[in-house]
């Protein structure tokens, strides 16, 4: 009996391999055909005077306000027809310039000159402390937030696998458009928005999973972060729930695809090249969800014998 229960437990976790594999494939091809509609190219439109920021910058935005998305300064948003609210806190960051210092050798009189690389601080403002300017056109975001039920109970289910690894996971208002966050400065904790529909709650648990799993160890590791790209952590994480909640029955398309279409900046091969580490966090978390669901049925069935 013991065998048949290794076997049957060795196929679920094999079928639910390749039906991952099926869907990560999948993710690609949607991507590559919203790339190619009117809809990718009112996105890039929108999105092209948005800067690009270190990995350096991007620790000091989480760090400052942890629900942050997409952060411009402030003449920026104004030509992207959004003017920040008076009274909003600026986040700091440090730009990039240079000066030019000219040295005299005190040998032959010769001038030198040479540029020195400075850090100037700047003010950024995130989307949420913006507000849509009348009259000025706004783009239509690709990811359409999810509706409905989580009839597969992923929302609790990865909250207590969460719970279990040390980290606090509380549903809040969050400011603005963003659905959820992960702390990372040690705090440990995951926040996701209060009043999304269950649907939407699963899919954002699912990707601050997949940001605690994957990203904070590489975050605290100074080796590793060196090679981390905001562009690429929320492409994985996006793939996680997007993958992990298709297996579990739940479609994250109206939402995930455009999400990691925006973040890969349209570059499928970005998506691919996540496959190998998307698919390694989705088995891990999948085997700890069927752990903590083997255990709530050890002890519903240990209950039913107590009272019998």
């Amino acid at each position: 009996m013991g065998a048949r229960t290794i076997t049957s437990a060795a196929d679920k976790a094999q079928a639910r391999r390749e039906l991952a594999e099926a869907l990560h494939a999948t993710i690609t091809e949607k991507v590559e055909a919203l790339t190619g509609s009117e809809a990718w190219r009112a996105y890039l439109d929108a999105a092209m005077s948005f800067h690009d920021y270190s990995f350096r910058n991007i620790l000091l935005i989480l760090a400052q306000r942890p629900d942050a998305t997409r952060v411009a300064g402030f003449r920026s948003w104004q030509g992207r027809g959004r003017q920040v609210r008076k009274g909003e806190k600026a986040i700091r960051i440090y730009g990039y310039s240079s000066r030019t210092v000219t040295d005299t050798d005190p040998d032959t009189g010769d001038e030198n000159s040479r540029k020195i690389p400075t850090f100037p601080i700047l003010s950024v403002f995130d989307i949420s402390q913006t507000d849509p300017i009348e009259g000025h056109p706004q783009p239509e975001e690709l990811a359409q937030l999810l509706t409905g039920a989580d009839p597969a109970n992923i929302y609790d289910r990865t909250a207590a696998v969460m719970t279990a690894r040390s980290w606090s996971v509380t549903r809040e208002k969050i400011a603005g458009t963003t659905n959820g966050y992960t702390t990372t400065d040690g705090s440990r904790r995951i926040v996701v928005e209060a009043d999304l529909e269950p649907a939407a709650a699963a899919k954002t648990m699912l990707h601050e999973a997949g940001h605690a799993h994957i990203h904070i160890p590489q975050i605290t590791d100074p080796e590793a972060r060196k090679d981390l790209h905001r562009g690429r952590m929320e492409v994985e994480a996006e793939s996680v729930a997007y993958v992990l909640a298709g297996v579990q029955g739940l479609d994250t398309s109206a939402y995930s695809v455009g999400y990691i279409a925006g973040w890969a900046d349209g570059d499928i091969e970005t998506i691919t090249d996540t496959a190998q580490t998307v698919l390694k966090a989705v088995h891990e978390l999948a085997e700890a969800l069927d752990r903590r669901d083997a255990e709530q049925e050890a002890d519903s069935a240990e209950e039913s014998g107590s009272a019998a």
